[in-house]
C-alpha cells in the first residue's frame, strides 16, 4: 500500500508519490534536517535482494550524472530529487550527441568500479537542466557475473514488463542479445543498450519494436534498425554499438564517447554558422548609433530562430566594431563560415538598410539587399532578412511554433529599449544609470513589450552582481518584471533565468531554480546569457563543478569573445584545478581589453588560491585601479598585500570598503581574510554576505579561493545557510 503525504521514514517527510512499479514506489520527501528535497524510493520486501544491490551500486559511485545516494533506512533508500523530464527524442543532433557524451561518461564510471547497469532505458535517464541523471542501479551486477532468464525468472519478467495485446513493451527493446539469451553479461551489455537509447534520442521512435516481448526479442536478435537519416559518422557509431555480437562492439564505453565528440566536433565544423556585425550608422547624427547597433543586434535574434544555424552571440560580434578588420579574420576568430554585415541610414521617419552576406572563406557575396521603408516597418525588415539568410544557407525556417505572431511594439519604446540595451552592455556605473532610465522608459511607453521586462529583469540583477544594488531590495523587482514578460509571452524563454537567478542566489531554492533553468535551456537555441547563469549561479554555486564547467564552456563557445562569460568559465575552471586552462582563459581575455576589471580580479583570485601571492598582487592592483568600487577585489588585493609584507597597506586598502553595512562589503572582508589565511574571521564574514544576499557569494565558496573553507569545521554551518547539503 501507497504511503500517504506527511509520513515520517526518520528524519524524512514524505511530500508526495512521484512513481510507481513492480518493485516499490518512489516519493519526493523533505530532508527536515536541511531542508532540501530528496527521492524516497521503498520496494517491497521480496525484492530486498536489489535493494541491497542498488545501495552497494550507487554508494560505490560518485559522478555529475549519476543520481546520488544520501542514506539508506531499514527499508528504503534516501536519493537525490531529480527535477526532470524523461529523456524522449528526436533531438537535434547537437543536443543528442551533447546528451550521449554525459550517458557514456556515466557509464563509463560505473564500469570502472566494474558495475554494469544492465537496465540502462530511456525511462532510467532523466534530463535537467544541467544534463542527464542516471537512475535504478537495482540491477546492476559486478562485471562478469552470469545472468540467465531460467535461473532468475522473477526477476526478469519484472525487468522486461507485463505483455499486452497491442502495446510495445519497454526494456525488452533495449537489451544486449546476450542479455536475452541468458549469455555472458559484462561491460560491451551496456553499450548496445546505449546503442539502442541513442537510436531513439535520434530517431524518436525504438530500434527494435514488437507486439509482445516474444516479437520485441525476436526482432532485437534477427533485424538491424530501420536506417536513420544522421551523417555517416553517426550511423557508424550506431552499428558498432548495436552490433549482435559483443566482440564486434566497441571495446569499451569510454571508446564510444570518444567516437561521438569526434562526430560532435566535425559537426560543429560543417554546420551552418553565421556572425552579424554592427551594423555602420550612416545617418547625418552620429547619436543615431544605438539605432544601427539596435538593429543588428535584433536581426540576431531573428536568426536564433532558425533551426540548424549557429550564430554568434551579440558581445562577440560587436567586438570588432569600428576596427575595419578583414571579414576572413572575424570568422576565423569567432569560428563562423558566414558574416552578415551592413549600414543603417535614418531620416525622419524613413530608413534605408542595406545588408549582404559574405563567405567567409574568399570575401564573395551570397546574398545582398538594400530596403527602404518607413521605421514602422522595421520589424518586417528584420524578418526578411532573416528569409533571405535562411533561403541563402538552405535552411528551414524555425517550426510554426517558433514563428508565433509576436508583439509588435510602437516605435517610441523599441528606440528607448535599443538605447537601453546600449548602455547596459557597457558596463560601467554611469551607463548602467542611463540603462535603467531607459529600460523603465520602454517598459512606461509600451506596458504590453515583453522583451522589454525580461531585458530589465535580466539588467536589475546584473547590478547584484557587482555590488550596484543589494540583492533583497530588487529581488522582488526582478521576480515581478520576468513574471510579467512570462504573463505578456509565456514563449519567452529567456524570462526564466532571472527567475532562475533570485531563486538560486536569494531564496536559496535549489529545487525552483532547476526547474526555471530547465525552461530556459530547454528546446531549439539556447542563449549563451542563459548557459551562463544555469553554469555559475546554479551549478557552480550549489557545488556541481563539474556541470558548472560544461555549461559555461557551452556559453563562451556561443559567445567567444563574451569577456563576463570568459572571467565565469575560469572560476569554474579553477574549481576543477584546470589552473593551466584558467591561465590561458584569463589572458586571452586581458589581450581583448586590457580594462576590464573582472579579468584581473578572476586572476588574481585564482593567484591567491595556490598561494602564489607575487604574481597575485600586480593583477589585484589593476583590478583595483580600474574598479575600486568592486569588493571581492578589493579584499583579494588587500590581502595580497599583507601576504607580500605590507599589512598595513593591505589593512589600509580593506579598510576602503567602507561601512560594513553596505551592500558587499561583507564578502570583500570575507575574500581579504580569506586571503590572508584567516579562516575564522572568512567565515564569519562569509555568513554575514550568505545572509545579505549578497548574489556571488555562493560562487566564491565552491570556487578555489573557497577550498580551504569548505575542508574547514565551518563549511557544515555555512552550507546550511544555503540550504545545501553539508
Amino acid at each position: 500500500m501507497a504511503l500517504t503525504p506527511g509520513t515520517r521514514l526518520g528524519p524524512y517527510e514524505l511530500v508526495a508519490l512521484v512513481g510507481t512499479g513492480g518493485m516499490g514506489e518512489v516519493y519526493k520527501a523533505i530532508d527536515t534536517r536541511l531542508g532540501r528535497s530528496v527521492a524516497i524510493k521503498t520496494l517491497q520486501g521480496k525484492h530486498g535482494d536489489r535493494f541491497e544491490r542498488e545501495a552497494r551500486a550507487i554508494a560505490a559511485l560518485n559522478h555529475p550524472h549519476i543520481c546520488q545516494l544520501y542514506d539508506i533506512g531499514s527499508d528504503y533508500l534516501v536519493m537525490e530529487f531529480v527535477d526532470g523530464a524523461t529523456l524522449r527524442g528526436p533531438l537535434p543532433l547537437d543536443e543528442a550527441l551533447r546528451l550521449a557524451v554525459q550517458i557514456c561518461d556515466a557509464l563509463d564510471a560505473a564500469h570502472r568500479q566494474n558495475i554494469v547497469h544492465r537496465d540502462l532505458k530511456p525511462a532510467n535517464i532523466l534530463v535537467t537542466a544541467s544534463g542527464v541523471k542516471l537512475l535504478d542501479f537495482g540491477l546492476a551486477l559486478s562485471r562478469g557475473v552470469r545472468h540467465t532468464l531460467a535461473g532468475n525468472a522473477q526477476e526478469t519478467a519484472a525487468t522486461i514488463g507485463v505483455t499486452q495485446a497491442n502495446t510495445i513493451v519497454g526494456t525488452a527493446a533495449y537489451m544486449s542479445p546476450e542479455q536475452a539469451t541468458g549469455g555472458n553479461v559484462d561491460a560491451r551489455s551496456d553499450i548496445f543498450s546505449f546503442g539502442a537509447v541513442f537510436y531513439e534520442m535520434l530517431s524518436g521512435r525504438q530500434a527494435f519494436r514488437g507486439e509482445s516481448i516474444v516479437e520485441t526479442i525476436s526482432s532485437l536478435l534477427r533485424d538491424e534498425p530501420p536506417l536513420l537519416d544522421a551523417p555517416p559518422a553517426v550511423l557508424t557509431v550506431l552499428k558498432r554499438c548495436l552490433c549482435k555480437s559483443a566482440s564486434g562492439r566497441f571495446a569499451t564505453i569510454r571508446d564510444v564517447s570518444d567516437a561521438i565528440r569526434q562526430v560532435g566536433e566535425r559537426s560543429a565544423d560543417a554546420a551552418p554558422s553565421i556572425a552579424v556585425l554592427p551594423f555602420t550608422n550612416l545617418s547625418a547624427d552620429p547619436e543615431q548609433e544605438y539605432f544601427s547597433d539596435g538593429l543588428a543586434d535584433d536581426i540576431i535574434n531573428a536568426l536564433v530562430k532558425i533551426r540548424g544555424l549557429k550564430v554568434i552571440a551579440r558581445t562577440s560580434a560587436f567586438a570588432f566594431k569600428g576596427q575595419h578588420t578583414d571579414v576572413r579574420k572575424i570568422a576565423d576568430t569567432l569560428g563562423v563560415a558566414t558574416v552578415l554585415e551592413g549600414s543603417v541610414r535614418r531620416s525622419g521617419n524613413w530608413i534605408r538598410v542595406t545588408a549582404q552576406l559574405v563567405t567567409a572563406a574568399d570575401g564573395s557575396h551570397l546574398w545582398s539587399e538594400r530596403y527602404d521603408r518607413q521605421l514602422a516597418d522595421v520589424f518586417e525588415v528584420q524578418d526578411e532578412i532573416a528569409a533571405a539568410i535562411a533561403d541563402a544557407l538552405r535552411l528551414a525556417l524555425a517550426s510554426q511554433e517558433d514563428r508565433s505572431p509576436r508583439h509588435t511594439p510602437n516605435i517610441p519604446a523599441y528606440e528607448a529599449l535599443l538605447t537601453a540595451r546600449h548602455f547596459h552592455w557597457q558596463v560601467r556605473g554611469e551607463s548602467m544609470a542611463r540603462a535603467r532610465e531607459f529600460y523603465e522608459r520602454a517598459i512606461a511607453l509600451d506596458a504590453h513589450y515583453p522583451v522589454a521586462h525580461a531585458l530589465y529583469a535580466d539588467y536589475l540583477f546584473g547590478r547584484t552582481t557587482v555590488g550596484m544594488s543589494p540583492m533583497r531590495e530588487v529581488a522582488p523587482l526582478i521576480r515581478a518584471a520576468a513574471l510579467r514578460a512570462l504573463e505578456l509571452d509565456p514563449d519567452l524563454r529567456d524570462a526564466h533565468a532571472p527567475l532562475a537567478f533570485v531563486a538560486a542566489t536569494h531564496d536559496y531554492d535549489w529545487d525552483e531554480a532547476a526547474r526555471r533553468f530547465a525552461l530556459a535551456t530547454s528546446g531549439g537555441a539556447v542563449s549563451p546569457l542563459s548557459r551562463m547563469g544555469l553554469g555559475w549561479a546554479f551549478c557552480l554555486s550549489s557545488g556541481r563543478l563539474h556541470e558548472a564547467v560544461e555549461q559555461l564552456d557551452l556559453a563562451v563557445q556561443g559567445d567567444p569573445l563574451h569577456l563576463t562569460h570568459r572571467a565565469m568559465l575560469a572560476m569554474g575552471l579553477g574549481a576543477v584545478h584546470r589552473f593551466a586552462e584558467a591561465d590561458e582563459l584569463l589572458s586571452s581575455g586581458v589581450e581583448l581589453d586590457p580594462g576590464f576589471f573582472w579579468t584581473y580580479s578572476v586572476l588574481a583570485e585564482l593567484y591567491a588560491a595556490r598561494d602564489m601571492m607575487t604574481e597575485a598582487l600586480p593583477v589585484a592592483k589593476r583590478a583595483f585601479t580600474l574598479a575600486p568600487w568592486y569588493a571581492p577585489g578589493v579584499g583579494i588585493y588587500a590581502g595580497a598585500l599583507v601576504r607580500t609584507g605590507d599589512r598595513e597597506g593591505g589593512r589600509e586598502v580593506a579598510r576602503s570598503l567602507g561601512s560594513p553595512e553596505n551592500y558587499g562589503v561583507s564578502i570583500g572582508w570575507a575574500l581579504f581574510h580569506t586571503t590572508c589565511g584567516e579562516l575564522d574571521a572568512a567565515a564569519e564574514w562569509f555568513a554575514r554576505a550568505i545572509e545579505e544576499r549578497y548574489s556571488m557569494v555562493g560562487a566564491f565558496l565552491q570556487s578555489a579561493i573557497g577550498q580551504p573553507l569548505r575542508r574547514s569545521a565551518h563549511w557544515p554551518s555555512l552550507a546550511r545557510l544555503r540550504n545545501l547539503p553539508t
